[in-house]
């Protein structure tokens, strides 16, 4: 479980879509203010969702083979082969939109500038309520899924189940807290280098989906059909 959660929570924290968003915020007004409403409104969806599978387990992880346990396995496999699908989905997309000439190509890349455009036109000047929605709207809730999956195995008698469970938060969140910390400290500086990171994650946002869905579902899909099958 400790490695399970481990590895999905650094997917969580390089998707680059939610970096992206929280750029924008602290980078308004008051924008470490809104930053921190973001990033509390990010933590609250994950100890939201771990708290429900405790609650259902009650802390205790179900006996293997018992049918909460094979559940919990199928339910990581389709999760896995449902992010395998969508880098798949991605990097087919990105590779029409890159091929001279292609019409689907030629009219996706605009669309998607267009779409950058509204969005940084919306977040100009956002409040801390919209901020924190966007934490909700953007939370990769695939992944948050699988550790959902994941948590089940969780055992609430053991110290090393809470630091497991505390590390995923923490690495799920690494990337918001270095950006808060870093506008914290150094405001006009961070904004800068903020912006010229978005720029290029931005360029190379469509690779750091395929790569990070399809690494993490390779390993959810092997991992599941281990243990059914073992």
């Amino acid at each position: 479980m400790i490695l399970d959660l481990l590895l999905i929570g650094l997917a969580i924290t390089l998707y680059p879509l939610p970096g992206m968003a929280f750029v924008l915020v602290v980078s308004a007004p008051r924008g470490v203010y809104k930053g921190l409403a973001f990033i509390l409104a990010w933590l609250a969806c994950l100890v939201a969702v771990i708290a429900m599978v405790l609650l259902f387990t009650g802390g205790t992880p179900p006996a293997p083979r018992s049918p909460p346990s094979i559940v919990g396995l199928v339910a990581m496999l389709v999760i896995g082969l449902g992010l395998i699908g969508y880098g798949e989905h991605r990097r087919r997309r990105h590779r029409t939109a890159a091929t001279p000439g292609s019409g689907s190509g030629s009219g996706s890349a605009p669309a998607e500038d267009e779409a950058g455009d509204s969005m940084k036109s919306r977040m100009s000047r956002p409040s801390a309520w919209s901020a924190a929605g966007l934490a909700v709207l953007l939370q990769p809730w695939g992944m948050v899924s699988a550790a959902a999956a994941t948590v089940v195995k969780a055992d609430l008698s053991h110290a090393a189940s809470f630091l497991a469970l505390f590390g995923f938060c923490l690495l799920a969140t690494a990337t918001l807290l270095a950006m808060e910390l870093y506008m914290v400290f150094a405001p006009e500086k961070a904004q800068h280098d903020l912006m010229r990171l978005r720029s290029w994650m931005s360029r190379h946002k469509d690779q750091a989906i395929v790569l990070v869905c399809l690494l993490l579902g390779m390993w959810l899909v092997g991992r599941s059909l281990y243990e059914l099958t073992g």
